[in-house]
């Protein structure tokens, strides 16, 4: 037991680990810093690139996320979309009937009402592809699920406007166009350069035009709480009465889709213009060519009443 108690002496001690200082609370304020510098870079591009320029990056980012779960069912996509088209084109189907008893309509053919009824279809669609989801607005009022996106970093309407976004709607454009262009190659026209462009810039200006409608009715939503239907009588409703020709309609409402809600640029002037048809207004031919500048003026309007609505909003609180 001695000899053993002396080896235990004999052992060196073993000398003490000297203590590490703790770095984690460094670490932390370190990543803190990380972070707050990563906020103030992320918010100084978007103060560089302004109020515009940052809706239409957040709306690209919400719409590409939106068309990426799209395409994760491809032959879902297509069945929709195949069907969306076929649906729609109904409504030229019912006109075509029609002219299987009838030789004209208010003076019009056939290919002239389809070059009439394909470009209100693809501007319409055009528009509901973009900015079809703002009719919505009215349900997130009244849910209260429109606080979430006033504290996101993207404007409100790009968030709107792309949320639940439906590339299935190129369906209805798709059919338009085909229905329009059939009718340009059938129609014996007198084309020069001006309405040669007038046909395209007649399709974007209506669709813009569409589009200023779809953001004025979701502002009125924000006084009303719900009037989507009041909204989708101007923009679905407008386009079936703009299918028609003019010339069956009385002069009073003509003068009300030209002067107060100007849908009568969308196509019927334009188109009017260049079938070589006089305006029942008596209007100048000049003014087929000012779709784009009523589509300009009438966005100012819009955008107001949809800066109104927001500023004059009110959260549920729930």
């Amino acid at each position: 037991m001695a000899e053993a108690e002396a080896e235990l002496e004999a052992v060196p001690p073993v000398p003490a680990v000297p203590a590490v200082p703790a770095r984690a609370p460094e670490r932390a304020r370190d990543r803190g810093e990380r972070e707050r510098a990563r906020d103030d870079a992320v918010a100084g591009a978007a103060a560089r690139r302004g109020p515009v320029l940052e809706g239409l990056r957040g709306y690209r980012l919400i719409v590409g996320m939106w068309i990426r779960s799209t395409m994760t069912y491809r032959m879902s996509f297509v069945l929709t979309t195949f069907g969306q088209a076929a649906i729609t084109l109904l409504d030229f189907v019912a006109i075509f009937i029609m002219f299987s008893h009838v030789d004209a309509l208010g003076g019009f053919t056939l290919p002239e009402i389809a070059l009439l009824y394909g470009s209100c279809s693809a501007s319409l669609g055009l528009a509901d592809l973009l900015l079809g989801n703002t009719d919505r607005i009215g349900a997130r009022i009244r849910d209260g699920s429109l606080d979430t996106m006033l504290v996101r970093p993207v404007p409100v309407l790009a968030q709107v406007a792309a949320d639940r976004f439906a590339l299935r709607r190129l369906g209805r454009i798709g059919q338009g166009l085909g229905v329009m262009g059939w009718a340009v190659w059938t129609l014996e026209v007198d084309w020069t350069a001006g309405k040669v462009l007038l046909v395209p810039v007649m399709v974007l200006a209506g669709a813009a035009i569409f589009a200023a409608v779809m953001v004025t009715g979701a502002a009125f939503q924000f006084v009303t709480g719900d009037a989507a239907e009041v909204q989708n009588s101007f923009t679905y409703g407008g386009c079936t009465m703009l299918q028609y020709p003019p010339t069956v309609f009385a002069k009073d409402l003509l003068r009300g889709v030209t002067f107060i809600v100007p849908l009568a640029f969308v196509n019927w002037l334009p188109a009017l213009h260049v079938l070589g048809r006089p305006d029942p207004l008596g209007l100048p031919g000049w003014v087929a060519y000012l779709s784009p500048l009523v589509a300009f003026v009438v966005f100012l309007p819009a955008s107001l009443a949809w800066r109104a609505g927001v500023r004059s909003y009110r959260s549920t609180g729930s």
